[in-house]
């Protein structure tokens, strides 16, 4: 199963397959959650305004969903969502939060790079340290670009490219970013690890702004994202002293021509 798929795709399918069971708990209080909140700090939807002001009657497609929180929180305003993930553990414990928290939308198990979706499906695309990160952005912006009418909006968060240049060059995923520059940000790509077989994708601004109006996107914001004063994470990569001073975390948002 999945031999088909290029290489980096397999390998995270296996990655995420083998950490789904460490991302249920956090799953199930995301599910529960009245209030939408984002990145590894949790800040609220009100302090960062991530989300269209509504979403109501909106036809919206997660981009590697996971366990399909964001979904949740879309279905419970009103819109219309579809979910594709590439890993067959993490669509398991989506589906089992379908059932305990009694909502249900379509869950699809597949790659964001190449959706089985019709052309101008959807108004909005989103994705949350999903495809934003774990897909190439040169094959998944124009899937979503393809996949999203006229007008529709994509918005995306992923690391800070700061973060991402002040990660030291053999680190591993419980190593923080320090207060040097560690890593060329010319030619940003493909990042690996050491400690794992997982492959992560990350753009300099330049060359996401260009890819993004190669593709028919229009930017309208970059949110910065700081976390209030007593924000917590379990998260070794980024101390809270670190993530007010320099932006450990980036939201793009898009509009397609």
């Amino acid at each position: 199963m999945g031999a088909d798929l290029p290489e980096h795709v397999r390998r995270n399918r296996a990655a995420w397959d083998a950490w789904a069971a460490d991302y249920a708990e956090s799953g199930r209080r995301n599910w529960a959650a009245d209030e939408p909140s984002w990145g590894i700090f949790s800040v609220p939807e009100a302090d960062l305004g991530v989300l269209p002001a509504s979403v109501a009657g909106l036809d919206v497609v997660e981009l590697g969903c996971g366990t399909a929180y964001v979904s949740a929180w879309l279905a419970r305003r009103g819109a219309r969502p579809v979910g594709i993930d590439n890993s067959p553990a993490q669509l398991e414990t989506a589906r089992h939060f379908q059932q305990a928290f009694g909502l249900a939308f379509p869950l699809h198990l597949g790659n964001a790079e190449q959706t089985p979706f019709p052309d101008a499906s959807f108004d909005l695309a989103i994705s949350e340290y999903g495809a934003s990160i774990w897909c190439d952005p040169y094959q998944w912006i124009p899937e979503a670009a393809r996949i999203l009418r006229p007008g529709g909006r994509l918005v995306f968060l992923v690391n800070g490219t700061l973060a991402m240049l002040c990660t030291p060059e053999d680190a591993t995923a419980a190593t923080p970013v320090t207060e040097r520059l560690a890593r060329p940000y010319f030619g940003m790509h493909r990042f690996e690890w050491p400690d794992d077989e997982s492959v992560e994708f990350h753009l300099g601004y330049g060359d996401w702004v260009r890819l993004l109006r190669a593709n028919g996107f229009e930017v309208e914001d970059l949110i910065e994202v700081r976390p209030p004063e007593e924000a917590t994470t379990r998260y070794p990569i980024v101390t809270a002293e670190w993530a007010r001073r320099w932006p450990c975390e980036e939201v793009w948002k898009a509009r397609k021509r």
